[in-house]
């Protein structure tokens, strides 16, 4: 469903995405299936969009951003894609920015260009992200710095791999796996 008060170029849409009201997806998008692109979102012509990915409103996702599958990009967070932006100077490429699956971006997020957000890896809101964050890891503050572990089942643990329980967790190719 794509709201008719949206502005959807893009003939690259999966099936069941839902496209909310004032949106702006331009010609190049790619947007996968399941997804849903809420109210106030703006897509740029070099961005791909995996399958199940929520964008919440007031996000804008510019050029050379990927968001892989299951992404959650929580309201108002910024991407950026320039490192040195000046007013009508344009770079030949913008930097490229990859959200791996299954990752959250925080509310008010904002990530400086150029990063890697690993599989499953959360990003707190209000969080001002300025290096890349390793898969199930979780990072807050601004800047961000790195303050725990995320489970595959969204368990948090602290720095020492431990749930709030007092359970022991080890790392097992990135992923925290209870011992």
């Amino acid at each position: 469903m794509i709201h008719e008060t949206a502005d959807v170029q893009s003939k690259a849409i999966g099936e069941n995405t839902v496209i909310w009201q004032f949106c702006v997806v331009l010609p190049g998008a790619q947007i996968g299936a399941n997804c849903n692109i809420n109210c106030h979102v703006f897509i740029e012509n070099d961005v791909v969009i995996g399958d199940n990915v929520t964008v919440k409103s007031g996000v804008q996702v510019w050029d050379g951003i990927t968001l892989e599958d299951d992404v959650f990009v929580g309201p108002n967070a910024t991407f950026t894609n320039d490192p040195s932006p000046r007013s009508k100077q344009h770079p030949d490429s913008f930097s490229r920015t990859v959200v791996r699956e299954g990752a959250s971006i925080g509310a008010n997020a904002t990530l400086l260009p150029g990063l890697e957000i690993g599989h499953h890896a959360m990003i707190g809101a209000g969080s001002v992200l300025t290096k890349n964050a390793p898969p199930h890891t979780v990072w807050f503050g601004n800047p961000a710095q790195h303050r725990g572990y995320v489970t595959e089942d969204s368990i948090l643990l602290g720095l020492d791999l431990t749930d709030e329980d007092g359970n022991s967790y080890m790392l097992e190719q990135d992923i925290p796996v209870r011992q």
